[in-house]
């Protein structure tokens, strides 16, 4: 049994480890708002772009385009684009979106498909270097960005058309977490070579808002989309990391008020610990006093 030294330096531990958490807790709380106002600020703009390039796509010919929009043409090789957090301390946000990531690895391998991996984000990376070493051909690390800014989904975009500019691969999917809620983060997972577009204009919602005029593009559909289509990459990228990071948040605040729900029930177990251990010594304290004064 625990010395009554030994229980209150356990004590001790776990009242500051309590602060610690509690603290990361109003942090996460603080920084989530912030972040889900910019994750949220992102989806109409990243889905309208979708929109408009589906209506675009549509008045092509079938199979014509560019290469972003067609693909090569082949399925051997695939890219997996997989966004993490750059930190851990929230729950399982950065295991869900391995997982999900390492089921599709493992299906397309399964197939005699070719599969390279792009890390964005460290806890992704760690996490699939242990299995993949060698199928990771790039990975990027925004540990020391304060500010998350178009920028750098741009240049990670870039990264990915500059592979796909050089036949290092023919389909890219991209592995992220979507932000519904402090308490619900959805894996989710993105095809973005070839671009799955749809043109949204006829659905109810569109209808609803006016959305039903017909498209005359100037300079040509192929020429707008050519220019359109890289851009397009960079911002579903920023999407995909302004939802991550919304998400990491949410996750953290989660997971930090749990532990500091668990560190007070540990205190609380403890403490009575302590007391009846303390009641015991000084109850046979007593008993050793009495027999020793009848003794006499």
């Amino acid at each position: 049994m625990p010395s009554l030294k030994d229980l209150r330096n356990r004590i001790a531990t776990v009242k500051a480890t309590q602060k610690i958490t509690k603290a990361m807790q109003m942090v996460a709380a603080a920084k989530l708002r912030r972040a889900q106002s910019s994750a949220e600020a992102a989806r109409p703009y990243a889905s309208r772009m979708e929109s408009v390039l589906g209506n675009l796509a549509g008045g092509i010919a079938p199979g014509s385009g560019p290469a972003l929009l067609v693909g090569t043409g082949q399925d051997k090789t695939h890219l997996v684009l997989v966004c993490t957090g750059e930190r851990g301390l929230s729950g399982a946000f950065n295991t869900a979106i391995v997982r999900l990531a390492r089921e599709h690895i493992q299906k397309l391998t399964a197939e005699g498909k070719t599969v390279k991996i792009f890390c964005v984000g460290k806890k992704g990376y760690e996490q699939l270097r242990r299995q993949y070493e060698k199928q990771i051909i790039d990975y990027v690390e925004l540990r020391s960005v304060r500010q998350l800014g178009f920028e750098h989904a741009d240049a990670i975009g870039k990264k990915v058309i500059a592979l796909f500019e050089k036949g290092e691969f023919d389909v890219c999917t991209m592995f992220y977490s979507r932000f519904r809620s402090v308490i619900a983060q959805i894996p989710t997972a993105q095809q973005m070579i070839p671009a799955q577009l749809s043109a949204n204009d006829n659905a109810p919602a569109a209808k609803a808002s006016g959305s039903t005029a017909a498209y005359e593009a100037e300079p040509s559909q192929d020429e707008i989309l050519t220019a359109l289509l890289p851009r397009n990459i960079s911002v579903q990228v920023f999407k995909a990391l302004l939802e991550n990071q919304a998400s990491f948040y949410g996750a953290q605040m989660s997971a930090m008020d749990n532990a500091t729900r668990n560190a007070g029930d540990m205190i609380k177990k403890q403490t009575t610990l302590y007391n009846r251990s303390r009641q015991a010594m000084i109850t046979k304290e007593l008993i050793e006093i009495i027999s020793g004064a009848e003794a006499l």
